[in-house]
């Protein structure tokens, strides 16, 4: 028999749920951190965020979608100036290889991003974060969730999982989260790590759930002992 997901979380059930609603009423205007105004350009956004801040793309991508606007520019540019113009977003080769791929292959399905994470993972550079990210901001479909390092780091934390492993943690976040607010929670958790729950140093003092988050408590018993 398999294991139950939702018997993995270190908290309960009700405690998440709380997290869920706090998280929501802290950041109302939570969306997608990517500047895009089509699918063409959230999908190749959302590559060039591989391993770079949100905010390095939204510069790089601008002067990149105003040279090549549409799929069916970049599906033609020259690999040399678009490795060039996405420089500074890290692993500039394979980034540009992908994306020209990936235009490529958005023009033969002409401009339309298929509806389906299996059709999704088909497409040059698209993962599972990728996909999901895709299926939730273009087709809005319920029960998306985007598992990137802020969502590892914080659901680690707070104690949802102790998992680093993406795909588990996306399915333990599914038994729990409600299916229609599940892309919002995952914007929303993106805007905690960067403001709140940071990498280095977490600022559990001005924290809204250090009330109920697991890592505050173990960090008070430590202090105790």
């Amino acid at each position: 028999m398999g294991q139950n997901k939702e018997k993995m979380m270190l908290i309960s059930k009700e405690t998440a749920l709380e997290i869920h609603k706090r998280l929501l009423e802290l950041y109302p205007e939570r969306k997608c951190a990517l500047n895009f105004k089509s699918p063409y350009e959230l999908l190749v956004a959302s590559r060039l965020s591989a391993q770079c801040t949100d905010i390095r793309v939204n510069i790089v991508t601008e002067e990149l979608f105003k040279k090549y606007p549409t799929e069916k520019e970049l599906s033609e540019a020259d690999f040399e100036d678009v490795a060039s113009i996405i420089k500074s977003c890290g692993l500039g080769n394979t980034k540009a290889r992908d994306i020209i791929t990936a235009s490529k292959q958005l023009c033969e399905l002409n401009g339309i991003l298929p509806d389906t994470k299996e059709g999704l993972l088909k497409i040059k550079g698209v993962g599972r974060k990728i996909a999901n990210l895709l299926l939730g901001e273009i087709y809005h479909q319920d029960g998306v969730v985007i598992v990137d390092t802020h969502c590892i780091r914080l659901t680690n934390r707070m104690g949802f999982c102790d998992e680093e492993n993406p795909k588990k943690i996306e399915d333990i976040l599914r038994t729990v989260i409600p299916a229609k607010e599940s892309l919002d929670f995952c914007h929303a958790i993106v805007f905690h790590g960067r403001q709140i729950c940071k990498a280095q140093k977490p600022n559990c003092n001005e924290c809204i759930l250090n009330d109920i988050c697991l890592k505050n408590f173990k960090e008070k018993g430590k202090n105790k002992k």
